[in-house]
């Protein structure tokens, strides 16, 4: 049995309740989340007694028409997808160590002929540079990173992700920053399910074959962060695919995450010491000396077990000459870095989010990330502005 704190979001809502039900969870056969058998709400097994249920109506959510039950089905014909649609119920302790550890990748490489783009705006292919294994503990040399873990029709998956500042909660920030494609599908379908943040994971650099035997405190630190609301571009939504780049310079997500144990008065900021300040439009190619790439990748020759960094001088990659041009950088981290923060020196000279892994080609030698422009502002403003009374 688990403990299931819904939070669910409904248009016709005037507030988010965050209530306490019992309900049983997937069963020990799928907890390891296989392909076959990803963990889900069952609609099933999950029982809300009678007396929580009215409560909800009193806010204006009947669990037992809103959406006709659509965010518990995988139905393409019926999966959520737009803005307003986004639920995650907290599940505690659904993320184990075991289903940590053994989350897959989401994301495909995309083909060199993919992405030809134009050669007015594409620099040449970067020299491949080699990912390089960062010192643990990871706390002390990048507090902000970590990962982010959900459950997709395939399975449990894995992305990376960074923690960074929220204009509306100064020092307080509850923001992780990460790529569209590790929240949602794009134009094949919704919302994933089970989003949650980890920063720090594997904190020590435990030995994978360690990790079999690890605590979920020696794996997650610093805690499980539930997402309790998430956003994407509308571009990503009506255009991301998994493979050949489409939606890609849109390819950028905000989440707001909360605690999975309860509040114990603080945020994400605060627990992990650090936030990394976002710079939208930030310089051009040329006059960017270096950016460093953080994640977790997990496709080989790596696991997803620990984190790597590359750093490089970036150059252009077009997709499409109407859309923004995407920085590249040199690059061999793999599938599971995706969503991972790219930082430079920002404009006041100190460490800055600029953008985030999204692609990169199957021979594993270069990543591509977007541009944060207005699109990417709009997605940041308004997750901070949805919660600054808060």
């Amino acid at each position: 049995m688990r403990s299931i704190r819904p939070l669910l979001m409904a248009a016709s809502a005037v507030a988010a309740l965050t209530l306490t039900v019992t309900a049983c969870g997937p069963s020990e056969e799928n907890a390891g989340g296989t392909p076959s058998a990803p963990a889900s709400l069952d609609p099933g097994k999950i029982k809300i007694p009678e007396d929580l249920k009215n409560r909800l109506k009193e806010h204006g959510i009947d669990l037992d028409k809103w959406r006709n039950g659509d965010w518990k089905n995988w139905d393409r014909d019926k999966w959520l997808r737009e803005a307003k649609d986004f639920v995650n119920p907290i599940i505690e302790d659904l993320w184990d160590p075991d289903r940590m550890r053994e989350a897959e990748r989401p994301d495909k490489p995309v083909e060199e002929e993919d992405i030809s783009g134009d050669k007015g705006v594409t620099d040449p292919t970067p020299a491949p540079v080699k990912a390089k294994a960062v010192a643990a503990k990871y706390h002390d040399n990048a507090p902000e990173s970590g990962k982010v873990f959900f459950d997709s029709p395939e399975g449990s998956m894995v992305c990376s992700a960074t923690v960074v500042k929220d204009p509306a909660h100064p020092g307080k920030s509850n923001l992780v920053w990460t790529a569209g494609h590790c929240v949602h599908k794009g134009k094949q379908g919704g919302w994933y399910r089970n989003i949650a943040f980890v920063p720090s994971y594997n904190d020590s650099a435990m030995a994978t074959s360690d990790l079999e035997k690890a605590t979920r405190e020696q794996i997650a630190p610093y805690g499980v962060w539930w997402a309790d609301w998430v956003k994407t571009s509308d571009q990503w939504i009506a255009e991301g695919a998994s493979t050949g780049g489409a939606g890609a310079p849109y390819d950028f997500a905000v989440i707001k995450v909360t605690p999975e144990k309860g509040s114990s008065g603080k945020s994400l900021e605060e627990t992990v010491g650090s936030a990394l300040p976002v710079e939208f439009n930030a310089p051009a190619v040329p006059k960017i000396a270096s950016l460093t790439a953080t994640g977790f990748p997990a496709a080989p020759p790596f696991d997803g077990q620990k984190m790597f960094q590359c750093t490089d001088k970036p150059g252009r990659l077009s997709l499409k000459a109407e859309q923004p041009t995407m920085y590249r950088i040199g690059c061999t981290m793999t599938g599971g870095s995706s969503g991972g923060g790219w930082v430079a020196q920002g404009h006041d000279g100190k460490p800055a989010l600029v953008s985030n892994t999204s692609i990169g080609p199957s021979t594993a030698g270069w990543l591509a990330g977007p541009r944060l422009g207005p699109e990417a502002k709009a997605v940041y403003d308004e997750v901070s502005k949805k919660y600054a009374g808060q």
